[in-house]
């Protein structure tokens, strides 16, 4: 087996920080771009969940979930301050109102979307806190979790931008736009065709 292979979406966030530290890291892996309603067999067959982002390293190895491609892709230095902290909160409460304030009509609620908007934004303000004297969420240097939680604060964004860029939230939103607008995550949205069995590979991560 050649490079390792990573199984992802490009809307999905878990894969956006996937991509992102792989391409950071330089590690070069063969892209499959997954379309989530027709998943490839293969994919199905070393990851039964279905979800995405797997990667399938040379030595067999399946790392099904984003944050463990994360930190196998990047050295220690990337995990400072309370990183992991900051991911709890965000793959759990943050995503659980996330969830519900854009997809509020499949879930059975006692809050409304607006509600559930409201708790995420609670959130939000103590990112803006942290923001308000240094540049990242961890200090002065980019970090794990600004990789981490930046594709959710994105898409919590652009659920309702008009909303979004009233909130006063000055560093967040500095905070955000620095990144989307970064070569990075530009790098790491770069539109590639669904995946079929026989396609020429697509070689990605490599700086």
């Amino acid at each position: 087996m050649g490079s390792p292979i990573l199984y992802s979406f490009r809307r999905c966030p878990y894969a956006m920080r996937a991509r992102m530290s792989l391409l950071e890291s330089g590690v070069e892996v063969e892209l499959r771009e997954v379309i989530l309603r027709d998943r490839p067999e293969h994919m199905m067959e070393i990851s039964p969940k279905g979800t995405v982002p797997v990667l399938l390293l040379s030595d067999g190895t399946i790392i099904e979930e984003s944050l463990d491609i994360m930190l196998w892709s990047l050295d220690e230095s990337w995990r400072v301050g309370d990183w992991k902290n900051l991911i709890d909160v965000n793959d759990g409460e943050f995503k659980h109102h996330l969830d519900r304030y854009k997809y509020n009509n499949r879930y059975e609620n006692v809050l409304s979307s607006e509600e559930h908007r409201e708790h995420a934004a609670s959130i939000l303000k103590t990112y803006d806190e942290r923001l308000s004297n240094q540049a990242y969420l961890c200090g002065d240097s980019i970090s794990l979790a600004d990789l981490a939680l930046s594709p959710f604060v994105r898409q919590f964004a652009n659920t309702d931008r008009g909303w979004f860029d009233q909130l006063p939230l000055p560093h967040l939103h500095n905070w955000l736009e620095g990144i989307l607008e970064s070569n990075l995550f530009k790098g790491c949205m770069v539109k590639h065709k669904q995946w079929q069995e026989g396609d020429v590979p697509v070689s990605f991560g490599q700086n």
